[in-house]
C-alpha cells in the first residue's frame, strides 16, 4: 500500500470522508451499527475463505472478522475490536486490536469487544432512531435489552438504505480499482478463450480463469464462475462446471474477479472449436422472430427465454447498491452491467434445432459526464473477431508444438 492508505488504493482521508457523508444523511440523534461479516465454517475447524461485508469495509476499511462499528453525531466512529488469546495467535496469527482502531482505521473511539455490553446500551438509549446492517447483525448487540426495546417500538431501520446510496456513485479512487479489476478479468478471460480449443472442459476453463486472475493480482473470484457448455449455457446461474464441451457446442462464461474490495463481472459466449455455426450466426443477426423462435401468432415467450434484467449496478458487490431502484436516472460515476441474453432450454416448445442454446454478452459500463466508458471493451465479442482470435491462436500454437516436438526428437 501507499503511504496514507488504509486499504490498497483507498486513502484514510477517503474513509473519513465516507463517514462524514454517512453522518450527513443519518437523521439527527440516530446511531448506526455495522458488524463485520461473520466467519463461516466448512467443518468444525475449517473455515470458508473470508470476505468482509461491503458496508462494514466501506466505512471502516477493516477486513477482519469479529468487529462492530458504531457511528453517531455524538461520538463519530467508535470501533469495538475483537480480542485474542495466545492460543488464537498460535493458530490464526495476530489480529488488529483496540490500538489499531485509532492508529490504522482512524476511529474516534475504540474499545475491546468485551466492553460492548457496558457501552453500547447507553449509546442506543440516547438515540431516537437506530440503523443497523441487517445482513450481518450479530447477537452481540441484537440481544441487548436496549436494542430489543428500540426494535419493539419500531425505532430500528435497515442501514443499507443509506450506505447503498453512498456506494452508488463511485469516487475517482474507486473507479481506478474498478478499471484495474475489469482489466484483470478481461486479460484472464481472453487467455481462457484461447485455452478453450485445446481444453474444452468446463472445470478446466474455470480453473484457467481463476489462475490468470490471481497471477495478475486479484484476491479472489467475484462469484463462482459460470462455465456452461452446450445446453448448460441455458441455465442462468449454472455452477457445476464439470462437463466436457462437445465439438461444435457453444460455451458461456460469466466470470469476474475481486481486486482490493472491488469486483468485475463479464460474460462471453463462443465455440471452443473455433467456428460459429451458420444457425447461430443467423440467430444473432436476424433476431428471434425472423428465424422462428418467437412465433408470429401473437404469443410472446420473451420472458421465458430471457427472465433476467438487462443489467445491474456493480461495485464492491456484484449486485451492488441493491436498495437503489433501477428506475432511477443514472449519474456520472455509476457503474452498471449491460447483459443481453437468450436462454432456450431443452424443454422449449419452439423449433427443436434451437433447443439447448444459451447466449449472453455482458460488459461493464461506467457512466461519465459526456456519455459512457465500456470498462470491458478490450474483450472481443464480435463473431469475426472471436473466430479470428481462436483460429489464429490455434494455428500458432500448433506450429510451435510441431517445432518443439521436432526439436525434441532431433
Amino acid at each position: 500500500m501507499k503511504e496514507g492508505e488504509i486499504t490498497p488504493g483507498i486513502s484514510a482521508e477517503e474513509y473519513i470522508s465516507r463517514r462524514k457523508r454517512l453522518l450527513e444523511i443519518l437523521p439527527e440523534n440516530s446511531v448506526a451499527i455495522l458488524a463485520a461479516a461473520p466467519e463461516k465454517m466448512m467443518t468444525d475447524v475449517v473455515p470458508y475463505p473470508y470476505r468482509q461485508d461491503a458496508n462494514y469495509l466501506y466505512i471502516t476499511g477493516c477486513q477482519q472478522p469479529g468487529g462492530v462499528a458504531v457511528l453517531s453525531h455524538e461520538c463519530g466512529l467508535c470501533m469495538f475490536m475483537p480480542e485474542t488469546s495466545a492460543h488464537d495467535v498460535i493458530w490464526k496469527g495476530q489480529i488488529a486490536g483496540v490500538d489499531a482502531a485509532p492508529e490504522t482505521f482512524k476511529a474516534d473511539k475504540a474499545y475491546p469487544m468485551s466492553k460492548i455490553q457496558e457501552i453500547l446500551p447507553d449509546m442506543i438509549g440516547r438515540s431516537s432512531k437506530l440503523f443497523h446492517n441487517q445482513e450481518t447483525a450479530v447477537q452481540t448487540y441484537t440481544n441487548l435489552e436496549a436494542f430489543q426495546k428500540a426494535d419493539f417500538y419500531g425505532a430500528v431501520r435497515n442501514l443499507s438504505r443509506l450506505t447503498h446510496e453512498l456506494r452508488w456513485v463511485k469516487s475517482p479512487a474507486e473507479l481506478k480499482l474498478m478499471r484495474e479489476s475489469a482489466s484483470i478479468g478481461c486479460q484472464a478471460l481472453l487467455q481462457t478463450m484461447l485455452h478453450s480449443k485445446s481444453h474444452p472442459y468446463e472445470g478446466l476453463l474455470a480453473a484457467k480463469f481463476e489462475y490468470e486472475c490471481k497471477m495478475r493480482g486479484a484476491q479472489r473470484m467475484a462469484f463462482n464462475p459460470v462455465v456452461g457448455g452446450g445446453p448448460n449455457a441455458a441455465v442462468i446461474h449454472y455452477s457445476r462446471n464439470d462437463q466436457k464441451i462437445d465439438d461444435g457446442d457453444l460455451v458461456l462464461m460469466d466470470v469476474g474477479c475481486e481486486l482490493h474490495g472491488y469486483v468485475s463481472d463479464m460474460t462471453r459466449t463462443w465455440p471452443p472449436c473455433g467456428s460459429f455455426s451458420s444457425l447461430e450466426v443467423g440467430m444473432l443477426r436476424k433476431g428471434l422472430k425472423e428465424i422462428g423462435i418467437v412465433n408470429s401468432d401473437g404469443t410472446d415467450p420473451y420472458n421465458e427465454l430471457n427472465p433476467t434484467s438487462i443489467g445491474h449496478y456493480l461495485g464492491m458487490d456484484v449486485h451492488d447498491s441493491s436498495v437503489v431502484t433501477y428506475e432511477r436516472p443514472l449519474e456520472p460515476g455509476v457503474v452498471i452491467t449491460i447483459e443481453p441474453g437468450i436462454y432456450i432450454p431443452l424443454s422449449f416448445s419452439g423449433p427443436e434445432r434451437f433447443r439447448g442454446i444459451g447466449i449472453r454478452i455482458e460488459d461493464e459500463v461506467l457512466i461519465t459526464e459526456t456519455g459512457y466508458e465500456v470498462l470491458t471493451g478490450s474483450l472481443p465479442k464480435e463473431i469475426k473477431h472471436i473466430e479470428s482470435l481462436l483460429n489464429n491462436f490455434s494455428s500458432e500454437t500448433g506450429r510451435e508444438n510441431h517445432i518443439n516436438a521436432k526439436a525434441a526428437t532431433s
